[in-house]
């Protein structure tokens, strides 16, 4: 099932590559580049999910949740994805509401599986 992600992330390289392996396994995908960019597209547009990085400038993945969390509007399911693999930070992100905590890097594999489990359909 295609399904329309958005990829929040500061580091181009990660975008790319995230990119195009959700293209190629047939999703939508839109970029941004940092938290108030991701969350401004978060609020305007209709995406199935959410794969956002924790530490950028400014605005972090967490800063970001914690607005949606804020907003009277619902949200998409929202996978973290990031290198801080400590178990405050998994637990401040299941707190906030990711429904999955990804530590970079992953396998094409297990992202897709990851996104797959998530948005497929309810039988």
């Amino acid at each position: 099932m295609a399904a329309r992600i958005l990829v929040v992330d500061d580091d181009p390289d990660t975008l790319k590559l995230v990119e195009l392996t959700l293209k190629t396994a047939g999703h939508h995908v839109e970029l941004a580049s940092d938290g108030d960019a991701g969350y401004d597209l978060i609020r305007k547009g209709s995406f199935d999910l959410i794969l956002l990085d924790v530490m950028m400038p400014d605005v972090s993945g967490f800063d970001v949740m914690q607005r949606l969390n804020n907003d009277s509007k619902p949200y998409p399911p929202v996978v973290i994805f990031t290198a801080r693999n400590r178990p405050e930070d998994q637990e401040t992100g299941f707190r906030l509401g990711a429904r999955n905590y990804i530590i970079k890097p992953v396998t094409r594999g297990q992202l897709l599986d990851i996104i797959q489990d998530i948005i497929k359909p309810e039988v």
